[in-house]
């Protein structure tokens, strides 16, 4: 049967799912097989459900990997193609030290490293927007990729 993740436990290890029939189903984080850094609300699984309200082998659905932290690939590589000189791109990423020695060289120079300063923002900007949603929020959100 199709569902959604309703709410996951880390520490629990449990959660609940949505049926594609209307009813909920409790589950363990041990029946996921999928990485379990993605088991969170919204995530779409497939998964066997059974008549105690349980639910077993479950199994995400591809492409379907919710974006959290409320960070945009969208949001991202416009301030990176805009303002990517000030690394305003790094600081909505929450990538502060990486934001912060964009935003210095770029004034304590005056502007002469603005241009390859923004260079590397505009191929950043680039590589955020043709990233699937899931790629992004693996690589920058998660994993916390600074640089390219």
């Amino acid at each position: 049967m199709r569902g959604q993740i309703l709410t996951y436990s880390p520490e629990s290890g449990e959660g609940f799912i949505a049926g594609a029939d209307g009813k909920r189903y409790t589950f363990k984080g041990t029946e996921y097989h999928g990485q379990v850094l993605d088991i969170r609300p919204g995530q779409e699984v497939d998964f066997e459900a059974h008549e105690d309200g349980t639910a077993s082998a479950i199994f995400p659905l591809p492409g379907t990997v919710p974006v959290s932290g409320g960070k945009s690939k969208v949001a991202a590589g416009v301030l990176a193609i805009l303002l990517g000189t000030f690394g305003v791109h790094k600081f909505y990423l929450g990538y502060n030290g990486a934001g912060l020695i964009m935003l210095l060289l770029t004034l304590c120079t005056c502007f002469i490293l603005a241009a390859p300063i923004y260079i590397i923002a505009l191929v950043e900007g680039i590589i955020y927007l043709t990233k699937t949603d899931a790629e992004f929020e693996e690589t920058y959100v998660r994993n916390t990729k600074t640089w390219f």
